[in-house]
């Protein structure tokens, strides 16, 4: 399914992007170097748009028929995210997911990517600058711990759990005001709440087994798409609010992952009463 697009090959420039773009640059930011976007916890880094550049420029010589999608050029050029529903086949990048933290010097970022065909994702690749190690998944063929030296560990998603023994992960940050209070008040009923500000390790945390809920409210495919698949393909459950699949081009809706579908029933019954 994937032969227009060799996800090895994609992996091992998501790599090489950091280690000559990302890495350089971590804890070593200068002033100048960091900038807000929407809001002052939106930032964008010189590494976030020389590594997108860099990713992009190798993706068009590989790909040429692909569409490129990246966070950084829809920031310049929003009317590119409106052609991601009609591609043939797409490349979707967030070349540093977790900004926020690397800004900062917290060690927890990603860089992920996704393949899109035919307006479904077909590959999900979320690589550890840190650890340098890939969690990544193709359609129909599981979720998989790779790293360099060709060890690779199949990954599952945790066994369900009661309510109260349930441990998980929320960005409540987007939610509508008038329901964030309510959804906070909700969150009681589970063991644990807690957020990386990252969504590429928080999607690893959940197809390594480790946590029972993701949730989210602000939807976009570079932070989104590849992790939804690596937690399915994990064995996990993934779906809008509405209980309707997520797509692509969905750019509102919500988005709840859990270990199985009851699971997901009782999540949203029970406490993400969106």
């Amino acid at each position: 399914m994937t032969a227009t697009v060799d996800v090895t090959v994609l992996a091992d420039l998501l790599r090489r992007a950091a280690k000559a773009e990302i890495l350089p640059r971590f804890r070593r930011l200068g002033e100048d170097e960091v900038r807000a976007k929407s809001e002052a916890t939106d930032l964008v880094t010189e590494a976030d748009e020389q590594a997108e550049r860099m990713i992009k420029a190798e993706a068009e010589r590989r790909w040429p028929g692909a569409l490129f999608l990246g966070e950084e050029s829809v920031a310049a050029e929003p009317a590119l995210l409106g052609r991601l529903a009609d591609a043939d086949l797409a490349i979707v990048v967030d070349p540093v997911d977790g900004t926020f933290n690397f800004a900062a010097g917290i060690p927890a970022f990603g860089v992920m990517a996704s393949v899109i065909s035919g307006g479904e994702t077909i590959a999900g690749i979320i690589y550890d600058p840190m650890g340098d190690d890939w969690v990544m998944a193709e359609k129909g063929g599981g979720a998989w711990l790779r790293r360099p030296d060709g060890e690779a560990r199949r990954l599952r998603a945790a066994e369900p759990v009661a309510l109260d023994q349930m441990v998980g992960m929320a960005s409540t940050g987007y939610l509508p005001q008038e329901k964030r209070a309510e959804i906070l008040g909700n969150l009681a009923k589970v063991r644990f709440l807690t957020n990386y500000r990252c969504a590429a390790h928080e999607y690893r945390t959940f197809a390594g087994g480790h946590v029972h809920y993701l949730m989210y409210n602000k939807m976009m495919p570079w932070d989104h798409l590849a992790g939804t698949l690596i937690s399915q393909e994990a064995g996990g459950y993934a779906a809008r609010f509405d209980g309707s699949p997520y797509l692509p081009h969905h750019l509102a809706g919500g988005l709840l992952v859990a270990p199985d579908k009851a699971s997901w029933d009782l999540l949203r019954r029970e406490v993400f009463t969106v």
